[in-house]
């Protein structure tokens, strides 16, 4: 007996239209996303749209947008024009789109637009974690990751290179403008003057195309060794001020007194000399500190001061052993595996991210966490007697020589130095009770090291 088969006619019309809630299965993220936005408060966003002319085409609801942004991100894809190409295939996105079409353009100028206001969303998704009971602040593990840059380690240059290809390039260039003029006089003898000549050879081109290049490298990099060295000089007369106020000799506090007003004024002379107040990048307490260049006493960038070409803010990290043109991203994720702080800094060290990361923390969560998890390379005397002022506990597990350093108290904040880390405590940290490995908060927060940054 033959059997027959289920019918199936693709070009029938629904006799009623079918509701987009039946698209999807039940439990599908989409759903999730579309009923987080409605408890979301967009008015920041709302209130920069109404604020533009009234005249023109009718925006876009900005909770739709803000929810095609949030489910794109979370399933992967970062690129407007593949936002915009699935609110046409993808199911998902149709839903969320209610069958809108925004064009890529727009979905890229709403995420610049209202880059603040989309930020601001983070807080909002916190409290209601907290309200839906999930525990926000109590164990905290922190990690960092170095995230692949849109650019290639091989693309950067040191600063004594670029001095030597700045010389070698304009070598070369003269000797092609000496043979380009040796061969006008020929033609000119041999056509006559006047006459229409080539256009310069491409080898020259090449050679002048790069040679421009290079030199603006390598003035952005002494303008960033300048601002690096004033800074250095600011914090160097804050501290010398303080020595003055706490000298008892009145011959040492007029002492620290000059040094610190030559140490202000020589900041002062390297910021009006390249027209930047502060080149730090790390005012407020919540900040992570950026790489600073390499410089001289005279604020000039080392020979060793790189910089890359096609992506000037990353820097030459390790990740597994292996050099990467990239970010250091920081995570702070709760025991109930959410994101309470996230950060990303070109600064590859962790040492100096636990507190500006604990400050963001305070600052999402309303209080610092009761205790908090964290690998070997945020271990410094600073970050100890921090993390005990605060009454708060702190475990870790680092490498074995790390633990080795500790128990003998010689581990410091410098890699090269030898002082003794007194206010440590001292032992093995192996025992303590909910020691985590090393990159636990990566784990958790599902970032891995070998993920590439999204292009946001």
């Amino acid at each position: 007996m033959t059997k027959e088969y289920r019918s199936w006619t693709p070009e029938q019309a629904f006799l009623l239209p079918p509701s987009p809630t039946e698209w999807l299965p039940e439990g599908h993220l989409a759903y999730f996303i579309l009923e987080l936005v409605r408890e979301l408060d967009v008015s920041a966003i709302e209130d920069a749209i109404q604020s533009k002319d009234g005249r023109g085409v009718r925006p876009y609801s900005p909770r739709m947008m803000t929810a095609l942004l949030l489910y794109a991100y979370c399933v992967g894809v970062f690129s407007s024009r593949k936002i915009e190409r699935a609110t046409f295939e993808n199911v998902a996105f149709r839903v969320l789109a209610a069958g809108e079409h925004p064009h890529f353009t727009t979905v890229n100028a709403f995420r610049l637009d209202h880059r603040d206001g989309l930020s601001a969303l983070f807080v909002q998704v916190l409290k209601l974690c907290a309200r839906a009971g999930l525990r926000t602040v109590g164990h905290v593990s922190l990690d960092g990751s170095k995230l692949q840059a849109n650019a290639s380690k091989h693309k950067s240059m040191t600063y004594g290179r670029m001095k030597d290809e700045d010389k070698r390039l304009a070598a070369e260039i003269e000797a092609l403008l000496f043979r380009a003029d040796q061969t006008d006089q020929q033609e000119d003898e041999q056509y006559g003057e006047g006459q229409r000549t080539d256009e310069l050879p491409d080898e020259f081109q090449r050679r002048e195309v790069r040679l421009r290049r290079i030199r603006e490298a390598k003035a952005a990099l002494e303008k960033e060794a300048a601002q690096a060295r004033a800074a250095q000089l600011r914090e160097l007369a804050a501290a010398q001020r303080r020595q003055a106020q706490q000298a008892l000799d009145a011959t040492e506090r007029k002492r620290a007194a000059t040094r610190a007003s030559k140490s202000q004024q020589q900041a002062d002379e390297l910021s009006q000399r390249h027209d930047d107040g502060d080149g730090d990048g790390g005012g407020a307490t919540t900040e992570l500190s950026t790489h600073r260049v390499p410089t001289t006493p005279k604020g000039e960038p080392t020979d060793k001061a790189q910089r890359n070409f096609t992506d000037p803010d990353s820097r030459l990290m390790v990740r597994n052993g292996v050099f990467v043109q990239g970010y250091n991203a920081q995570a702070a994720v709760s025991e109930s595996q959410v994101i309470v702080a996230h950060a990303v800094t070109n600064q590859p060290p962790d040492q100096e991210h636990l507190v500006p990361m604990l400050e963001r923390v305070r600052e999402h969560c309303g209080r610092l966490p009761e205790q908090l998890s964290a690998d070997a390379g945020y271990l410094s005397e600073r970050n100890i007697r921090l993390r005990r002022s605060q009454r708060r506990g702190c475990l870790h597990r680092g490498a074995p020589q790390r633990r080795r350093r500790l128990r003998a108290g010689t581990a410091t904040d410098e890699p090269g130095a030898r002082r003794p880390l007194a206010d440590a405590p001292k032992g093995d940290f192996r025992g303590w009770p909910g020691d985590l490995r090393p990159a636990q908060g990566d784990r958790r927060a599902g970032v891995w090291p070998n993920q590439r940054s999204p292009r946001l």
